[in-house]
């Protein structure tokens, strides 16, 4: 499946904006994405499993948050990072 990647993330992905991932779950396409590209999940996942705060996942335009939702071989994911500043 076919995952967006947000410009903060690109540095670990080649600069790539759009990037091939597999998985059955949110956890596992995020498991191949740092199998591809180290330290990429650490970025979206903190140390208990959860999503990091700035980061939110949608598929197919759906919002979500739980890791452990089934992924479609034709879903689209994309990561969105919140920016912040003043």
């Amino acid at each position: 499946m076919i995952v967006n990647v947000p410009s903060p993330l690109r540095s670990y992905t080649a600069e790539r904006a759009e990037v091939e991932a597999s998985g059955d779950t949110l956890s596992a396409l995020l498991q191949d994405l740092d199998e591809r590209f180290p330290g990429f999940r650490f970025r979206v996942i903190d140390e208990v499993g959860r999503l990091r705060p700035h980061i939110k996942l949608f598929v197919d335009e759906e919002s979500r948050a739980d890791l452990s939702q089934p992924l479609a071989s034709s879903s689209r994911v994309h990561i969105v990072c919140a920016l912040s500043g003043g």
